[in-house]
């Protein structure tokens, strides 16, 4: 039973917040009176002492003390006796852990933005190191317009920027503490909530203790940000993988972050972006199994709730170590200019602007449109150049339309991939980053 039940094999990761929960709770106590203001020092002085030893690795986890809390408490009615026994005074398990985790989430958001960050920086130092090279872009997989390879790094960059503003947004709504709702139904010591939240960074306090002590919708809010970000992670380690194969070779990754064949001498493998790619589905699997565990309880709190933890811990560490290494690994990646430019050179990327071209000449876009299509099927059949065929039959002006970077030049709207463009957004990136 003890085996079963017991928390403290992950949820020792919370020890930090709960010795500041206590200290800030030992505070409280004492400023009305119910601890003197000598047990709170001599309750503070035990706690930090009892941190210092787990940060050194020294203090010794007993299972059967069920959980990070009961651990902490021990240790400390042992070490400086009964005023350690004071401490629990007008609390509740319910609501330590509640605040527990909120402080453990609220850091965790701010460090997953920070991550973040950080891998916008190597996207954008990458895009301004290459910030002239073209390549194609694609819808369906399949080749569609010519693109500046700055601008298709850029798109990730504002992806990962509402990442970072979810995990901020969510870390804002951090702004009520539980601490003092007791077990359901508050407490009848006199208890200064407010001076309480202040000391642990909350602007101010849950209201109604049945649902303080029972909401997770921030683990919620959390996973949901964690999966979103990896399913973007996922995406770019997509395009990773296939700009690194021989059939594509648009970059080269640097050794440190694939790895070679067990059998096949000639294998470079991108294992790096394979597996930030793999551990998307894990991000995933921590928010569904979250939102299950909490779908059918009925307040207040239930044991089942202690499944939250190991969730958000593994999500924590999942995304956080995914962001880092593909910061580093992009550092590290080579672009191969004279391959992207060559599959952008593909005429037939510019089709478009050929419809676009005729278009600014009087033709309705679905004839011009209908006209350039079978100039292409013409193309394909006959094996004759694009450009050509356009000059025979709308002139020189026609054939010019298939000057890359001409093209590229004129795509001057806003958003568009015109060098011009392309270097303000890094500018502007590299201001807000």
């Amino acid at each position: 039973m003890k085996k079963f039940t017991e928390s403290v094999s992950f949820d020792w990761r919370l020890y930090r917040q709960d010795i500041a929960g206590s200290i800030a709770h030992a505070k409280g106590l004492a400023k009305v009176g119910i601890l003197t203001k000598a047990e709170a020092r001599k309750i503070e002085r035990g706690l930090r002492a009892i941190e210092r030893k787990i940060d050194a690795g020294k203090f010794k986890w007993d299972p059967g003390l069920e959980d990070v809390h009961m651990n902490i408490e021990a240790a400390l009615v042992r070490k400086i006796g009964v005023a350690g026994k004071k401490l629990h005074t007008a609390r509740s398990r319910n609501d330590q852990v509640a605040t527990d985790m909120k402080l453990w989430v609220r850091e965790a958001e701010s460090q997953c933005a920070t991550d973040i960050r950080d891998l916008q920086l190597s996207l954008l130092l990458l895009a301004e190191r290459n910030a002239n090279v073209a390549l194609p872009g694609y819808t369906h997989l399949q080749r569609a317009q010519p693109v500046l390879l700055a601008h298709h790094l850029m798109a990730y960059v504002e992806m990962l920027w509402r990442d970072a503003w979810r995990f901020e947004v969510f870390e804002s709504n951090l702004v009520e503490c539980p601490l003092g709702s007791g077990a359901i139904a508050g407490t009848t010591v006199p208890l200064n909530r407010g001076y309480v939240a202040k000391l642990l960074g909350f602007p101010g306090v849950t209201q109604i203790p049945m649902d303080a002590v029972s909401d997770r919708d921030f683990v919620l809010e959390f996973l949901a940000a964690a999966a979103i970000c990896g399913m973007h992670l996922s995406r770019l380690a997509e395009d990773l993988i296939l700009w690194s194969t021989v059939e594509f070779g648009f970059i080269t990754i640097g050794d440190a972050y694939t790895t070679g064949s067990s059998l096949m001498p000639q294998k470079k493998n991108p294992d790096v972006a394979e597996l930030v790619r793999g551990k998307t589905g894990l991000l995933y699997g921590k928010l569904v199994a979250a939102l299950t565990i909490m779908k059918g309880l009925p307040l207040t709190y239930n044991r089942d709730m202690q499944e939250d933890n190991p969730l958000v811990f593994d999500a924590a560490d999942i995304l956080q170590s995914s962001l880092r290494v593909m910061a580093d690994m992009l550092r590290h990646t080579k672009v191969n200019r004279h391959r992207c430019e060559a599959a952008a050179s593909d005429p037939m990327l510019l089709a478009t602007d050929l419809v676009d071209f005729l278009v600014k000449k009087g033709t309705p876009f679905r004839e011009a449109h209908h006209a350039v299509g079978a100039l292409v099927a013409e193309s394909e059949k006959t094996g004759q150049p694009l450009p050509r065929l356009a000059g025979k039959k709308y002139g020189p002006a026609a054939a010019r339309v298939f000057d890359l970077r001409r093209a590229l030049a004129a795509r001057t709207a806003i958003g568009a991939p015109s060098p011009k463009n392309v270097r303000a957004q890094i500018a502007r990136w590299t201001k807000i980053l």
